[in-house]
């Protein structure tokens, strides 16, 4: 039996050898679906925070909004200039207060460098109920004074600009320790708050950031 299927959107099946050397042109639809040639970037880059050297706080008072539902924060190598808990929160409208009531669980794990200890834990001090603080993502950073000490990680902030529910947070971070040792925090909670936020601040507990940078990243909706 001939095959039937003589062309594809014009072109002949005896020239459909390989889509990567046809021109977009001639790959107008594929499945009804028109093909622009250009893939949808569903990890969008909407901001840069970068520490100068003696910042009180990083962070980023626009760009949180309803154009995506899920937000990253993406910090690298944040260097303290003390000894402190690196630490968030979030506001809403124009309020700059940052102290939305927030509901929280801190787990953490630690290997030494040397390889005397090792082990893993729930942190009750630096958990919070209800509690208006900022959150810590991490342990207090000992050794801020030597040149290698930063911290790392992700923040997820899920539905932001949600009128009707609370807004879940993730966080995972990874930063040096005394001793020296090796240390990974995962934290997780929610603002306890129905309305949108729209801020979102950066601290050491105490003492100036003194180095890395902070990027926002938008989640597309589809």
């Amino acid at each position: 039996m001939a095959n039937a299927v003589t062309k594809v959107n014009s072109i002949a099946i005896a020239n459909i050898a390989k889509i990567n050397g046809q021109n977009d042109s001639d790959l107008a639809k594929l499945n009804t679906l028109e093909f622009t040639g250009v893939a949808p970037d569903a990890h969008v880059l909407i901001a840069t925070d970068t520490s100068d050297g003696s910042d009180a706080t990083l962070g980023f008072t626009s760009g949180i909004d309803s154009t995506y539902d899920v937000y990253e924060f993406v910090f690298t190598n944040i260097h303290p200039e003390s000894d402190a808990k690196f630490a968030f929160q979030f506001d809403t409208g124009e309020l700059e207060n940052y102290n939305q009531p927030i509901t929280s669980t801190f787990l953490l794990a630690w290997h030494r460098e040397d390889d005397g200890s090792a082990g893993m834990g729930y942190e009750s001090g630096n958990d919070q109920g209800q509690g208006t603080a900022y959150q810590p993502l991490a342990g207090e950073i000992v050794e801020s004074s030597d040149a290698d000490s930063s911290i790392s990680g992700i923040l997820t902030l899920y539905g932001p600009s949600s009128s009707t529910y609370v807004k879940h947070f993730m966080g995972v971070s990874n930063y040096f320790q005394q001793d020296p040792a090796q240390q990974n925090v995962y934290v997780a909670g929610y603002v306890n708050t129905e309305t949108p936020l729209t801020r979102i601040s950066f601290k050491f507990e105490s003492g100036e950031i003194q180095g890395g940078e902070i990027k926002m990243y938008g989640i597309a909706k589809s």
